[in-house]
C-alpha cells in the first residue's frame, strides 16, 4: 500500500521545485541583511535597495508551503492537482501550519483529486467543465475545509511544539539535536536520508529557526572535505590509502564540496562504505553538535562555503566545519587499508590446433 502510495517520490519531486524558490528567497535575505536592509513595513515610504532585497527575500520565503503544496499535488494528479495545492498552501500559511501543514495539504488534496478525476462521473456537456472548475472547485473546497477544521489543529500543534521545543533546548541537548541531523545529513551522501533532514531543516526555517539550516550545510559538506583531508594525510605520512582512480575521485569531490555537493563522495563511498559511511557519519555528528551548541544559524539553505558571510556567526561555523572535518579525515585515515592494487589476471584463450582435424 504504502509503495502504491509513493509518497517519497512525491516529496522528492516537491522539493526538486522548492529549491530554487527557497535558496533564491535566502541569498535575498542574506545579501539585503549583509547590506543592512530591513523588512518593509510601509510600502508608502521610502526604502532603500537592501531593503527591497530582505522583503523580496521574505516574500519568497512565504511561497515555500504554496510551492512544496502544489508541486506534490501535481505529482500526483498531474495539472489538476496544481491550482488546489496552491490552495493548501495558503492555507498552511494561515493557519499558522507552516511547511508541514503545506506538505500534508499537497498530499491529502492530491489524492482527492486523482480520486475525482478517476470515479467523478458527469453528463457530458460538463466533462469539458472537470478539469478546470469542477475538479478544482470540489479539491479545494473539501479539502480546505478539512484543512481549515480537522487536519490544520494537530499541525499547529505540533509544529508550534516543535519550535519551542528546539528554542528550549540548552547544553547537551542542543548537541544531541545537532548530532542526530548532521549525522542524517551525511548519512547517504545526498540520498533518502539526507533529504529528509534536509526536509526538517527547511521546514524550521519557515518558522524563523535557523539553527538546523547550518547544520545541513555544514554536514554536507563535511564528507568531501574530510575524505580531502584523509588523502592529504595519507601523503604526509608515506601511506598508501587510496588507488590513482580513489584519488582521481578525491579531486573531483572537494571542489563539489565547496558547493555543498556531497554527492562527490558516492564513488569512494562504494569502494569502501562501511568505512567512508561510518568516519563521514561521525565528522558530521560531532560538527552539527557543536553548530547547533554554539547557536549558528543560516537564512540560507544552500550554497556552501559561499554562504558562510550569511551565518550569524560565520567563525564560530568555519570552527565547527574545520573539527568536523578533520575528525572524519582522521578517522578515515585510521580506518582505511592499503587499495588491493593487484592487476586482474586475464584468462589466455586456448590457441586451438587445426592441424589434427581432417575433413573428410
Amino acid at each position: 500500500m504504502y509503495r502504491q502510495l509513493q509518497l517519497k517520490k512525491h516529496a522528492l519531486t516537491a522539493i526538486s521545485y522548492m529549491l530554487p524558490v527557497v535558496v533564491t528567497a535566502g541569498l535575498l535575505i542574506a545579501i539585503g541583511n549583509l547590506t543592512g536592509g530591513k523588512v518593509i513595513e510601509d510600502y508608502q515610504t521610502a526604502y532603500a535597495i537592501s531593503d527591497a532585497l530582505v522583503s523580496l527575500g521574505v516574500l519568497g520565503m512565504g511561497l515555500l508551503a504554496p510551492v512544496i503544496s502544489a508541486a506534490i499535488a501535481y505529482s500526483i494528479a498531474d495539472r489538476p492537482g496544481i491550482g488546489p495545492g496552491l490552495f493548501m498552501g495558503l492555507i498552511a500559511n494561515a493557519i499558522g501550519a507552516g511547511f508541514l501543514g503545506g506538505m500534508l495539504g499537497g498530499y491529502f488534496v492530491g489524492f482527492f483529486v486523482l480520486f475525482l478525476v478517476k470515479h467523478l462521473k458527469v453528463p457530458k456537456w460538463a466533462q469539458g467543465l472537470m478539469p478546470m472548475m469542477i475538479v478544482p472547485l470540489l479539491a479545494t473546497l473539501v479539502i480546505g475545509l478539512l484543512l481549515f477544521f480537522v487536519i490544520g489543529v494537530p499541525i499547529v500543534w505540533a509544529t508550534e511544539a516543535m519550535t519551542e521545543f528546539l528554542q528550549g533546548l540548552q547544553g547537551s541537548g542542543k548537541f544531541l539535536f545537532g548530532s542526530i541531523v548532521g549525522a542524517m545529513a551525511a548519512f547517504d551522501f545526498g540520498g533518502p536520508v539526507n533529504k529528509v533532514a534536509s526536509l526538517f531543516a527547511d521546514g524550521l526555517l519557515l518558522e524563523s529557526v535557523q539553527e538546523p539550516e547550518a547544520v545541513k550545510v555544514l554536514a554536507s559538506m563535511i564528507p568531501p572535505f574530510g575524505v580531502a583531508i584523509s588523502w592529504i594525510l595519507s601523503k604526509v605520512f608515506h601511506q598508501t590509502k587510496y588507488s590513482k582512480e580513489e584519488e582521481d575521485n578525491i579531486k573531483i569531490a572537494f571542489p563539489m564540496g565547496l558547493c555543498m555537493i556531497t554527492e562527490g563522495v558516492i564513488p569512494l563511498a562504494a569502494v569502501d562504505p562501511i568505512r567512508v559511511i561510518v568516519s563521514c557519519t561521525l565528522g558530521a555528528a560531532i560538527g552539527g553538535g557543536l553548530s547547533m551548541t554554539w547557536g549558528i544559524g543560516s537564512p540560507v539553505p544552500s550554497g556552501g562555503v559561499f554562504i558562510i558571510p550569511a551565518m550569524t556567526d560565520p567563525i564560530k561555523f568555519t570552527f565547527a566545519l574545520l573539527i568536523g572535518s578533520v575528525v572524519t579525515g582522521v578517522l578515515l585515515f585510521v580506518l582505511k587499508k592499503a587499495p588491493n592494487n593487484r592487476p586482474v589476471l586475464e584468462e589466455e584463450e586456448e590457441e586451438i590446433d587445426f592441424s589434427s582435424i581432417k575433413i573428410t
